[in-house]
């Protein structure tokens, strides 16, 4: 039983990272712009097809392929923003989410037009045994995804608290034109968010790949997934949405492994009802809190 259990704690902890680092692409845009990014999945996709095409199709060596998955997920991510938010003259937050509804469609259809229908993978990032604890299999892979997830925890947690441009990018959430008026860039602060968001999303896509196949429908569900993550730690709180996407991994496992694997997609869903209802300022999120931005 224990090895059981442990197998799918290891399996929730695994999905669980990347829910997490699609959640923590939701704050990053929700907290220069007040936007709820609903394509962000789709940068999860984009971020394992891209990194099989660089490293399995073109035959780059792996710190290449990394690199130009990066840096091609970032440029989707500012073409994106200046495509279809700066043009905006009078921007509505309605209308804003709506579009990122319709780029998700968007990018969807060019992923399957690229890449088709069937599913990618590529080997791990290291070769090696399985790690053996109480009987349960870790892959080399899962130990890459949870410490690669940590260390941009880490890195955001630093950029966003002790930089001017991580600061400024909090400041345009807040008040606009206060930002304005400090001298801040904001549709500069609004494209940096875009291409962070992007990057983040990729890392997540391109850590889980070969475990997980990437397909180009993926990202709706990635979506919900992550949004459900943001929400359950607080909209706009990093800190929030890493806890969150832990927690639904380790359920989403646990369901599948001790009731039936086709529910395990209704558990994020269940959760994000359960919040909207009775706490939908976040689980994690006080009062004195809510009130501010916190990572």
């Amino acid at each position: 039983m224990l090895t059981v259990f442990l197998q799918f704690l290891f399996s929730g902890l695994t999905i669980g990272a990347v829910y997490a680092l699609v959640g923590i692409g939701f704050n990053i845009i929700y907290n220069s712009t007040s936007i709820i990014n609903l394509a962000q999945g789709e940068f999860v996709v984009i971020g394992g097809l891209l990194m099989w095409f660089f490293s399995e199709s073109l035959k780059l060596p792996f710190f290449a392929a990394v690199l130009c998955t990066l840096i091609s997920s970032g440029l989707v991510g500012l073409l994106i923003e200046r495509l279809t938010i700066k043009p905006l003259k009078n921007p509505d937050l309605l209308l804003m989410i709506m579009i990122t509804i319709s780029v998700s469609i968007v990018l969807r259809g060019v992923l399957m037009f690229l890449f088709g229908k069937e599913p990618y993978v590529y080997p791990p990032f290291t070769e090696g045994e399985p790690i053996n604890i109480y009987g349960a299999i870790i892959q080399q892979q899962t130990l890459w995804v949870i410490s690669i997830t940590l260390f941009c925890i880490i890195l955001l947690f630093l950029f966003f608290k002790r930089t001017i441009t991580g600061k400024a990018m909090l400041a345009c959430a807040v008040n606009p034109t206060a930002a304005k008026l400090a001298g801040v860039n904001v549709s500069k602060m609004v494209m940096l968010s875009f291409i962070l968001s992007a990057i983040v999303g990729a890392i997540g896509g391109m850590t889980i790949t070969p475990i997980s196949l990437m397909e180009y429908d993926k990202g709706p569900m990635l979506s919900v997934k992550g949004f459900c993550a943001a929400i359950m730690g607080g909209l706009g709180s990093n800190r929030g949405a890493v806890i969150g996407g832990f927690i639904i991994g380790i359920l989403e496992s646990m369901t599948a492994g001790y009731v039936h694997s086709g529910l395990k997609d209704a558990v994020a869903l269940v959760i994000l009802l359960l919040i909207l209802f009775f706490k939908p300022s976040g689980i994690f999120i006080t009062k004195s809190m809510s009130q501010l931005r916190k990572f």
